[in-house]
């Protein structure tokens, strides 16, 4: 299996900034061990370059995590971008990340993540932060496994008694 990690930021972009948050995430997802290459792209806030990307990774990625853009200014564009290509949301994912961020900030109400299937790839738009990233990403963590096998269509009778 693949995954991809895409930061969205202008100044990232353009150099006025480091990006912590997407070799966060990579370094997170290494650790997991479920997949056997990781890819990463850094673009700006522009729906073309996001949608671009996007296409770009569901064509090998069975995960892609996006970071960054998911708020309320006026160059957040990533979950809008993300809706338009999902077939199915899974709004319960996007859900949990807010439940578990607002414990620690109210200002998680303001988050427009958005998580869905296009194809084969589950892709969940995580925060720009490095540490809301993380925080977001640790809330369903336990749930992709199984999330990418359904998808696959692999799954196992889990209700299944013995």
């Amino acid at each position: 299996m693949m995954a991809g990690v895409i930061t969205i930021s202008d100044r990232c972009f353009r150099g006025e900034r480091k990006d912590d948050s997407g070799p966060l995430l990579l370094k997170i997802l290494e650790n997991q061990r479920w997949f056997s290459e990781i890819r990463y792209k850094l673009v700006p806030d522009e729906k073309k370059m996001i949608r671009e990307s996007i296409l770009e990774f569901t064509k090998d990625c069975n995960l892609i995590l996006t970071t960054g853009g998911t708020g309320i200014s006026s160059r957040d564009f990533t979950p809008d971008v993300t809706r338009e290509l999902v077939e199915k949301e899974i709004p319960g994912i996007t859900e949990e990340m807010r439940r578990r961020s607002f414990k620690v900030t109210p200002h998680a109400l303001l988050s427009r993540s958005v998580a869905g299937i296009r194809q084969k790839s589950l892709i969940i738009n995580l925060p720009g932060s490095p540490h809301g990233a993380k925080e977001n990403l640790k809330a369903i963590i336990d749930i992709i496994p199984h999330a990418l096998e359904l998808i696959k269509g692999e799954v196992k009778d889990c209700h299944k008694k013995n």
